[in-house]
């Protein structure tokens, strides 16, 4: 099975999905995506894909999210715009497979795709 996971690896949630992978013996390609930033686009085809709405790929307790004054009433483009300048923004860690995209939160959600 071919999966991509937007991975942090200094986070704990992330390291736990890619860990989840790894233990159904799915090796994904592993983007480090604080490093290799998906652009507006791609960001939107992730949270289309996901079945999400673009604030809830939103990470809101980063400091970013109050300093930028971002909230629920942000239009998608200013969000998906904000979340390409400052990363952290994203919610992590995004997974894909041929059956779809989920954030891994919890981790057990992606079983949905595998």
């Amino acid at each position: 099975m071919n999966a991509t996971i937007y991975h942090n690896p200094r986070c704990s949630k992330s390291r736990q999905a890619l860990d989840h992978l790894r233990e159904r013996g799915i090796e994904p390609e592993i983007i480090r995506y604080l490093d290799d930033t998906p652009d507006v686009d791609k960001l939107r085809e992730l949270v289309d894909a996901a079945g999400i709405t673009v604030h809830d790929a939103v990470r809101t307790r980063e400091a970013e999210y109050s300093e930028l004054g971002l909230s629920p009433d942000t239009p998608d483009e200013a969000l998906l715009a904000a979340m390409v300048a400052h990363p952290r923004l994203i919610e992590r860690p995004f997974v894909v497979t041929d059956k779809g995209v989920r954030i891994a939160r919890p981790t057990e959600a992606i079983d949905d795709i595998l």
